[in-house]
């Protein structure tokens, strides 16, 4: 699916096609390649989205921002998506999960 500003989430982890050319410097890899591989290998995507919450983590150095970041570069959108991830953890597993 098209996003309004022109990338596309990849994989199952949903990791966007504006980090493809990031993966390919660090893999030495294709950017065609490392898309086919977000695309088609959950491994390397499980991989990559890994490595994009764990840079934000040590970015950020707060859980919750690293969750934003991992989702847009954006403040509004990462506060919103961080409210829609507690909301879901609340509605799976009680509101005991923060406590």
């Amino acid at each position: 699916m098209l996003n309004a500003n022109g990338t596309h989430d990849l994989g199952p982890l949903q990791v966007n096609s504006s980090w493809v050319p990031k993966f390919a410097a660090l893999t030495g890899r294709p950017a065609l390649t490392v898309r086919y591989w977000l695309i088609n290998d959950p491994c390397f995507n499980v991989q990559a989205a890994r490595w994009l919450f764990l840079a934000a983590l040590q970015t950020t150095g707060d859980y919750w921002k690293a969750v934003g970041v991992y989702h847009s570069p954006t403040g509004w959108r990462q506060h919103r998506y961080v409210g829609s991830v507690a909301t879901k953890l609340r509605e799976r597993y009680g509101r005991a999960i923060f406590d």
